[in-house]
């Protein structure tokens, strides 16, 4: 009885990071207004301590990026490839998911770039690991499209171009489900592997605690109440885009797509929702999922039995959203200008790295760190979200699951796959 008492007192790592943003927060203020400036405090702890551990946490971050997001989408590729066992179904749906992950990307770069939410953060002054890519602002619209094609996959995989990585993964993956059983060695040697680098990830993630009071102590030492504004200007529009992919977005392709009633929707797809909000997991609401859309919206299993799982590898809208508020948020932040092709390589990259985005909780910020990359973003600006991630880890991760399900009605509308008065049944 008493350990069970001792796990139900236990503290998520999630309430730990929250924890340690606010300590973080709280020590960097200290430093900053009421300690006077010294060698101790400014050279051993700020630009000591502090920047060591949080630079260290940073690096075991880029560490993970490339072998899990190679593995990742080598899995989910290789998911997709089976897709020509439901034939038109497989196709169109795996063409959906990529279009409306397009569309909330899109929709997050405009939000964003309406509330200008890294504006009157100078973190310019903040030392940082990674340095803006100067070849893709010198680069032809058509160079930089053949640059999409590695030329050696192994220089792709040391240098961490990761649209390179993305694209051979992809093709990877597609031939292995085509090829059957002759290479299930192989399979299993990536699913395996892929596994292996999701308990890394966990296990850096444990990390994330201590990463993220050292690198927001040292940020608020350095600058202040400064951060505070433009942090909630982050999270007012991440949520804003979140609510117009889900109410705006879901619901019109719904109702243009299938002539469904899109309120009827969302009244019978509300538990699902708040199941995966409280859980934060795409993989836990599968089943739930599944029977909701059976019982009250009479989609039939025969299909979304396939699109659901489907969705929950590839279709991480609301991730993606919060990607493409992070671009904006980081860019402005640093003071790092980005053009019309860094957008469209943000577009391009967050859409493909939704593939090998796995439905666990925030498991986002880890490739966000890929998106970053993608367009020469220092990826010390991932360490001032963190820590208030949590909300909106919920909150995207019910959003991903509708897109699935929104998906799932659709298609199954067009095949014939939708009892018409079990979802207009009054319950």
């Amino acid at each position: 009885m008493q350990n069970r008492v001792q796990k139900k007192k236990k503290i998520s790592l999630t309430t730990m990071i929250f924890i340690a943003l606010l300590a973080g927060a709280l020590a960097g203020v200290i430093i900053n207004y009421v300690i006077p400036s010294n060698y101790v405090v400014d050279d051993i702890i700020v630009q000591g301590v502090f920047y060591i551990v949080g630079q260290g946490f940073i690096r075991l971050m880029r560490m993970l990026v490339v072998p899990l997001v190679f593995c990742s989408i080598v899995c989910g590729s290789m998911a997709v490839g089976d897709t020509k066992k439901l034939g038109s179904v497989g196709v169109k749906t795996l063409i959906f998911y990529l279009c409306t992950t397009a569309l909330a990307i899109t929709v997050a770069l405009t939000i964003a770039n309406i509330f200008n939410p890294g504006k009157g953060l100078d973190m310019s002054q903040i030392q940082v690991t990674s340095t803006v890519s100067e070849t893709t602002q010198s680069m032809s619209m058509t160079e930089t499209l053949l640059d999409i094609i590695p030329v050696n996959i192994f220089n792709s995989l040391s240098e961490g171009n990761m649209l390179q990585i993305i694209v051979f993964a992809l093709i990877l993956g597609v031939i292995l489900a085509n090829m059957g059983d002759r290479v299930d060695i192989v399979k299993n040697f990536f699913g395996q592997f892929n596994d292996i680098m999701m308990e890394m990830t966990m296990a850096v993630m444990k990390l994330a605690p201590i990463g993220v009071f050292c690198l927001i102590a040292k940020t608020f030492a350095e600058i202040g109440f400064e951060v505070f504004i433009p942090l909630l200007k982050y999270m007012f529009c991440v949520l804003l885009a979140l609510a117009v992919q889900c109410f705006v977005v879901y619901l019109g392709l719904l109702k243009i797509f299938s002539g469904l009633n899109p309120f009827i929707f969302i009244k019978n797809f509300f538990p699902v929702m708040a199941f995966a909000f409280s859980t934060s997991t795409s993989n836990a609401t599968i089943p739930m999922n599944i029977d909701t859309l059976a019982e009250k919206m009479g989609v039939s299993k025969k299909i979304s039995s396939f699109t659901i799982p489907l969705g929950a590898t590839i279709n991480m809208d609301g991730t993606s959203i919060m990607q493409g508020v992070a671009v904006v948020f980081t860019a402005q932040a640093f003071g790092i200008p980005l053009d019309m092709m860094d957008y469209l390589t943000v577009i391009g990259t967050a859409t493909l790295a939704s593939i090998g985005t796995a439905g666990v909780p925030s498991v986002g910020l880890i490739t966000l760190t890929m998106v970053f990359n993608s367009v020469g973003l220092p990826i010390e600006g991932i360490a001032l979200i963190m820590g208030i991630d949590r909300i909106l880890d919920m909150t995207r991760t019910a959003v991903n699951i509708t897109g699935d399900a929104v998906c799932t009605t659709i298609v199954a509308s067009w095949n014939k796959a939708v009892d018409r008065d079990v979802y207009y049944r009054r319950k």
